[in-house]
Parts: structure tokens; sequence; C-alpha cells
């Protein structure tokens, strides 16, 4: 599976983005897809993730602000940011498991306060 992630970019605090991770396979096969953060000096965390039938988990710092979503048609997963902060800046991947994990590369999103 390669995984392309793009959307990312220079915004304000409080400002909106929506990432976008396309997948070169059908993601209705793809059990659990996934976006992770890593901020410089800061271990990998993980931001939100969402399941083929639809549920969706999210870190605590960002509950109510983020949601992603999946669209199997187009076979993209997405992760609208809202209400964006500067402690929001971070390289975002995005990743699967399917029998395995993959990475897809990561895209940078910034947060000007």
């Amino acid at each position: 599976v390669q995984l392309q992630a793009s959307g990312g970019g220079l915004v304000q605090a409080g400002g909106s983005l929506k990432l976008s991770c396309a997948s070169s396979e059908n993601i209705d096969r793809i059990d659990v897809m996934g976006w992770y953060r890593q901020a410089p000096g800061k271990q990998r965390e993980r931001v939100a993730h969402i399941t083929s039938g639809g549920y969706s988990v999210y870190a605590d710092s960002v509950k109510g602000r983020f949601t992603i979503s999946r669209d199997n048609a187009k076979n993209t997963v997405y992760l609208q940011m809202n209400s964006l902060k500067p402690e929001d800046t971070a390289i975002y991947y995005c990743n699967c498991v399917h029998g395995i994990i993959y990475w897809g590369q990561g895209t940078l999103v910034t947060v000007s306060s």
C-alpha cells in the first residue's frame, strides 16, 4: 500500500486546514487508517484513526477540533483541522493497518501565533 499525504501548510492560530491521504489500494479493504504527528524534539503521537466501519478515535488534545473521515470512492482519508493552535505544529503522517503497518510521507503543518 502506498499512501500520499497532502494539504499541509502555514496557517494562523484559529485557522483551519484539511489534510488528505490518498491510498493506492481500495481503502474499504483496509481495517484502520489514521493520522499521526511529530513535533520537533518530540515523539510521534497518534492524532486520530478511523476503522473500516467508520468508528473514529481521537487524541484528547484534538477532540472537538479535528475530524477524521474517509471517502471509499476516492480511496482517501481526510483530517479536517479547525481552531488550530501553535502546539499543533508538526509533520503529519498518515498510516494504515493492512496486514502490516504502512506509512505515508509526512506533510508539514505550521501554526503561527
